[in-house]
């Protein structure tokens, strides 16, 4: 593990364990830590955003940042009366892409050097899915098999990618216009991916 992803390894598990308390949340983190998991190592996208050793877990931190940040500031919370709890927040931010465990391997392409002119072997992550069960509705389903999840907190992860994924945009509407922590998860996973880390 690279010193970057170790760092933002321990800044995961210190808000993990600062914020989340129900039961079912330590065996959640130990699956997480353990041996046939790659959370803490796994990119978080094969080309797009943090495509490197660790960035699914740095892009976790960043939405979650990205989250809290949008639900507490004076627009958000006086101004639309939201309010969710501390542990809402960190359970909907930091494990919304656990769909993405186990589902990249490293790998070599050929690419063209842009200064040199020849082909290169260059590293990159091939996606293979094992549990083709969607995206958001498969984070779900993993977290669902260690802690209960109250329906806002599943709506909004399976929700988070809001009109950038493929579903219906009628059905994505109506359920963003439900569940407002759905809503703004999407923004904080967009803010995230487009803004915090477009360098990445």
């Amino acid at each position: 593990m690279t010193e970057k992803a170790l760092l933002f390894k321990e800044k995961f598990i210190k808000i993990y364990k600062e914020n989340i308390t129900r039961d079912g949340q330590d065996r959640l983190l130990e699956y997480l830590c353990s041996k046939g998991c790659d959370f803490f190592t796994a990119p978080a996208s094969t080309r797009f955003h943090c495509a490197y050793e660790g960035g699914l877990c740095e892009h976790s931190i960043n939405v979650y940042n990205c989250l809290l940040s949008y639900l507490e500031s004076d627009r958000v919370a006086k101004g639309f009366g939201l309010s969710y709890s501390k542990e809402s927040i960190a359970i909907t931010a930091l494990l919304h892409d656990v769909c993405k465990i186990n589902t990249y391997s490293p790998s070599f392409r050929n690419a063209k050097n842009e200064k040199t002119g020849q082909w290169e072997k260059v590293p990159y992550y091939e996606y293979n899915d094992t549990l083709p069960y969607g995206h958001g509705e498969k984070s779900v389903y993993i977290i669902s098999g260690f802690m209960r999840l109250s329906r806002e907190e599943a709506m909004a992860i399976r929700w988070h990618m809001g009109f950038s994924g493929e579903e219906n945009v009628k059905l994505v509407g109506t359920a963003l216009e439900m569940y407002p922590l759905a809503l703004a998860l999407s923004i904080a996973d967009s803010e995230a991916s487009k803004l915090v880390e477009k360098n990445s």
